[in-house]
């Protein structure tokens, strides 16, 4: 499952946002990643996520897999929105 979110946290995915983002990745039983820019990392990687720079507003896509990925992503887009 793919979604293509914004990010709108005042300082894009920053330090705190992504560990937040790692914490909650790793709580689903899934393979979850984010793409941004032409590249591609591990949602449950806080240095692959700190390496994407993702300024605010600019859009990333969560593609997700595995059994509760449905549930991910809406709790990810929480997150991120």
């Amino acid at each position: 499952m793919k979604k293509e979110l914004t990010i709108k946290s005042t300082s894009g995915l920053h330090a705190a946002l992504a560990a937040k983002l790692v914490q909650l990745a790793s709580s689903f039983d899934v393979t979850v990643e984010l793409e941004y820019d032409d590249k591609k990392v591990d949602a449950k990687s806080i240095l692959g996520l700190m390496s994407l720079a993702v300024p605010k507003g600019d859009n990333v896509t969560v593609v997700a897999e595995g059994n509760d990925a449905d549930i991910a992503i809406e709790e990810i887009e929480n997150l991120l929105g």
